[in-house]
């Protein structure tokens, strides 16, 4: 895509949806942080569904070491891989409490440093907790990027700093919500629903997936209810 058309579906999805956010629920910026790191392999819905009571009785660094991986296993042992996320929640928390008394540090180095937090899960942190302009890049992301031709790369670091460099300022904010959220419910993975898609025109992919038999139907009635 050419600069004017990047502007262009950036600005599509702003018309759309002007003030995205995660669909992970959190309180503060450690509830996110904890959120995102169990987020892995794992829907936000799940999580959701994990964390509620427990952010409900846990909500700091502290509160979670004194619950400890047995209690925090009891919580989330719905998620995939809970045994390995409840040992990394514990030891961020206690690393969180002896380096950064007890506070989610504002610092994308210094969350890698975290246990179970990479670059995507810092990005989130940043983004969502503290308004920063960082692009986490999921396999959502990654998809949309590569299918339409908005950020092309052979991993995902390739396409955040595709983001990075060719995302205009007053997108920057909310691009990696925008895209994840265009991923997960029209341009999915297996079947892109580009007969409803707001960037059909500007995007390369390649047939273009045509409207299943219900939902024409419905389109047809709806536009001939308008008439």
């Amino acid at each position: 895509m050419n600069k004017a058309q990047v502007f262009e579906f950036y600005r599509r999805l702003a018309e759309e949806n002007p003030a995205p956010e995660t669909e992970l629920e959190w309180t503060n910026p450690y509830t996110l942080l904890v959120a995102v790191a169990l987020s892995a392999q794992a829907t936000d819905v799940g999580v959701n569904k994990a964390t509620k009571r427990l952010f409900a009785e846990v909500d700091t660094p502290a509160r979670m070491v004194a619950l400890g991986a047995a209690g925090l296993k009891e919580h989330i042992k719905t998620i995939g891989l809970f045994n390995t996320k409840a040992r990394n929640v514990i030891a961020l928390s206690e690393k969180l409490i002896a380096e950064h008394g007890g506070e989610v540090p504002r610092d994308r180095a210094a969350l890698e440093t975290l246990p179970g937090v990479g670059r995507k899960t810092a990005n989130v942190v940043l983004n969502v907790a503290f308004g920063e302009e960082t692009f986490a890049v999921d396999t959502h992301i990654f998809r949309v990027g590569n299918r339409t031709g908005l950020a092309k790369g052979k991993d995902v670091r390739a396409v955040e700093d595709r983001l990075e460099k060719i995302t205009p300022g007053p997108f920057r904010v909310h691009a990696h919500h925008w895209l994840i959220l265009h991923g997960r419910y029209v341009c999915k993975a297996r079947k892109p629903e580009c007969w409803r898609c707001i960037e059909i025109d500007l995007c390369a992919f390649r047939p273009k997936i045509s409207a299943p038999k219900a939902a024409r139907a419905e389109i047809a009635g709806v536009e001939a209810g308008e008439g």
